[in-house]
Formats: C-alpha cells, structure tokens, sequence
C-alpha cells in the first residue's frame, strides 16, 4: 500500500508519496502562506515512521519551490535531488537561496535519465527501493543542453524539468513539471515510457504544455490530472479521464497493487467514470480506478 498526494496550491506544485516501503518523497512545493503550516504539519506527520526522506525538485521556479525555506528549516532535508544546474536569478527570493544552498551542498543527488540511487530505485538488505525512476532529462541530447544553457543565462528554467515516474504493483505515475509542447515534441522519442496509470499533465494542464498526441497515445494514461492554472490557459484532454485540481481541490490516491481509490477535498466533485466501492480512509471519496 501506498499514498500519493497532491495538495491544492494555487498556481503551484506540491506532492507527496508516502511509499509502501520506509521511504517518503516529497515533488516540488508552492507553500502558500494560508496553508504552509497545515502543509507541513500532514509531512512532517506523514513522514514520521520513515526513515529516508527525499525532495525531489523539478524545477528552480518560484511556484514549484516557494517555501523550500520553511519546509526544509522544519525536516532538515537531507536528500536534495535535482538536476545539476547553475541556474541563476536577477531577483533572488528566500525560497531560490535555499534551494541553491541545497543545490550545490553535499546533500544534492543530480538526477539524469536512468540514473540509479540505492533506495530510490534500488533496494538493499537494509531497505526497499522507492520505486522512482528518472527517465529524463538524457544530459547528451541536444535539446536538452540548449535548455539547460538558455535556464542557465537567465531564461524560463521549465524545460529542464525531469520526467520522473513512481511505479508500485501495476501502478506507474509520471510527472513532468513544467516542460512545455515544443520541447517534448522535439524529445519524447527518446523516452522509453508506455502504458502509464496516471499522468500529472504538464506545466499545469496549460495548453502551453501540452502532451503532443504521438506521445499520449504512447502513454495511454488511465487517468490526467490536470493542474490549477487559469481556466483560460488549461488543456483539458477530451477523450481522456480526467480530474481538475482548480475545482477538485486536493487529490489523494490510496494504492493498492491494481486499485487506486481516489479522495478529493471537495465533497462535491464527481466524475462518471469511477468505480464505487464505499472507501472511507480520506474525506471525500471520488471513487475507485482499476487497471
């Protein structure tokens, strides 16, 4: 059994996965200051019982690190794991100083395609593996590094996002930050990644970050999340399931090998594509999603 979680936050990011195994890994955060307590709070409480704890960051934005500062000031984060980077800023916030300390310290793992990691994604006598695999950014592709050189002169950081799946039983979930269309057209030829259960969409369900459609019906995702940007800026996938976090609110997906029953906090969303099986362990239940 596993959780994975994401928090309602404005324009931003946040997520936890609370794993089956003793690992915890938090995925971006946007802690905006009517909830950065209570946010902590469900970590610190989620987290308390595991033994390697992980922030994963897509990302050197603001809405995808705002209060890296207080979280990491509440948790010490040990295991910082981003891609290496000299992403600078001209106006520098308390959140992108943190996370450039976290960034160039000696508790930072860069993160690449298929980069291995005792206990993110391989297990030991000690411990299982988290079961997260990074499957890009490939640091030898072109588009890659004009990407990373253009974050690196001051420019839009989005398209040095990682994809980065979390597979449990017959459950795999993707993230891909903030990349945007034209940059995955260029690149998702060279991502070894089918049949997924549930897609984050990108860049927040904006059309400007679109999944091209090659590579969605590669994919073939269950389930697309689509995120809290305007209403006027989204995507909204027709054809495919999907659940909208501007007006779903939170959304908690309590995994069981090839059930995943779904929770959101608002109790009057719905969707009509959902099994029912009565769950109660989060408010408020939206339904189940068999594979």
């Amino acid at each position: 059994m596993s959780v994975v979680k994401s928090f309602s936050v404005e324009e931003g990011d946040t997520f936890y996965i609370r794993h089956g195994s003793d690992n915890f890994s938090i995925i971006d955060c946007n802690l905006t200051d009517d909830r950065k307590d209570e946010i902590i709070k469900e970590i610190d409480n989620q987290s308390n019982d595991k033994n390697v704890i992980r922030f994963i960051s897509t990302h050197p934005d603001e809405d995808h690190i705002h209060g890296l500062e207080c979280l990491d000031d509440a948790k010490s984060i040990l295991n910082f794991y981003c891609v290496k980077n000299n992403v600078s800023k001209e106006v520098e916030t308390d959140s992108f100083r943190r996370y450039c300390k976290l960034r160039d310290s000696d508790k930072a793992f860069y993160i690449s395609k298929d980069c291995s990691r005792r206990w993110m994604n391989k297990k030991d006598d000690e411990r299982g593996s988290a079961g997260i695999n990074i499957l890009w950014p490939d640091l030898n592709n072109k588009y890659y590094k004009d990407a990373l050189q253009k974050a690196e002169d001051s420019g839009n950081p989005n398209n040095i996002s990682p994809i980065i799946s979390y597979s449990t039983g017959n459950i795999k979930i993707v993230w891909m930050g903030d990349l945007e269309t034209e940059y995955i057209e260029n690149i998702y030829k060279n991502v070894s990644l089918t049949d997924i259960t549930v897609l984050f969409a990108p860049h927040h369900g904006r059309d400007s970050g679109k999944v091209p459609t090659d590579f969605l019906s590669k994919l073939n995702p269950k389930l697309i999340i689509i995120g809290e940007a305007p209403a006027k800026e989204l995507n909204y996938y027709k054809g495919y399931n999907t659940i909208t976090q501007n007006t779903a609110g939170d959304i908690t997906f309590d995994i069981d090998d090839s059930l995943i029953d779904i929770y959101v906090s608002n109790k009057e969303y719905s969707v009509d594509y959902l099994s029912d099986y009565k769950k109660k362990a989060f408010n408020y239940y939206l339904g189940t999603l068999g594979i």
